[in-house]
C-alpha cells in the first residue's frame, strides 16, 4: 500500500475542503499521485451531492453587484444562495460564488432560475412565436414543430440562470447549475440558488 505523508494530505485537504479520513483514502488509491487524487475526491463529492439533493437550504446569504457607467450604478443584481448551514455561508468561497453570480445576473439577464420556474404562458408565447416564423420561411408543419423544439432549448438556455453557461470560463467553465453542483461537491453541502433580481437604468 502507498504510504502518504500528513503533510500531503493536509495541503490535499484543504485545497479541496474534503475530509481527512476521505483525502487519505484518494491519495493511496491513486498511489500518491495528487492529480488523480483530486479528481477521485470530485468524482465521491459529486456522487454524495446527488444523496443531499433531498436536504433543506434554510440558509445563506444575499450576492450583489453594482454596475458603474461613468461613475454611477447603472445595473443593480441580488441573488440568493442558499446553503444548509451558517459556518458554509460565512465561508469565503461560498461568498465569493454568490457574488460571481450577481456579476453573472448583470451580464447574462437571465429572467428565470429554474426551467420549472418558466410560466406556461411565456413558453407558449415563445413557441408561437417560433412556429410561425418557421412557417412564414416556407418549412412543412412537421419540420416546423422539430424547429420550435430546436428553438426552445436555445430560449431555455437564454434565459434560465441554471442552464446559462457561466460568464467567466477562466473561474468556471460550464452551466451555472454545473458550477453549483461542483461547489456542492467541494463544500459537503446542498448550494441553491433561491431567487434573482435585476434591475437595470432604462429597462422594464
Amino acid at each position: 500500500m502507498t504510504e502518504v505523508s500528513a503533510k500531503e494530505v493536509m495541503d490535499l485537504r484543504k485545497e479541496t475542503g474534503a475530509g481527512m479520513m476521505d483525502v487519505k483514502k484518494a491519495l493511496v488509491e491513486a498511489e500518491g499521485d495528487r492529480d488523480k487524487a483530486r479528481e477521485i475526491l470530485l468524482v465521491k463529492g459529486l456522487a454524495d451531492a446527488k444523496k443531499r439533493q433531498e436536504r433543506e437550504t434554510d440558509t445563506g446569504t444575499i450576492g450583489h453587484y453594482l454596475h458603474y457607467q461613468t461613475e454611477r450604478p447603472v445595473v443593480g443584481c441580488l441573488v440568493e444562495l442558499r446553503c444548509e448551514t451558517d459556518f458554509v455561508a460565512k465561508g469565503e468561497e461560498f461568498q465569493t460564488t454568490a457574488r460571481d453570480l450577481a456579476m453573472h445576473i448583470a451580464a447574462a439577464r437571465p429572467r428565470w432560475v429554474r426551467r420549472e420556474d418558466v410560466p406556461e404562458s411565456s413558453v407558449e408565447e415563445a413557441s408561437q412565436l417560433f412556429k410561425a416564423q418557421a412557417m412564414e420561411a416556407g418549412k412543412p408543419a412537421e419540420v416546423a414543430e422539430k424547429i420550435v423544439t430546436g428553438k426552445l432549448g436555445s430560449f431555455y438556455k437564454d434565459n434560465v440562470l441554471y442552464e446559462q453557461q457561466f460568464v467567466n470560463p477562466e473561474k468556471f467553465d460550464g452551466t451555472v447549475e454545473a458550477m453549483l453542483e461542483h461547489l456542492t461537491a467541494r463544500l459537503g453541502e446542498k448550494i441553491t440558488v433561491g431567487g434573482i433580481a435585476r434591475v437595470a437604468l432604462g429597462e422594464e
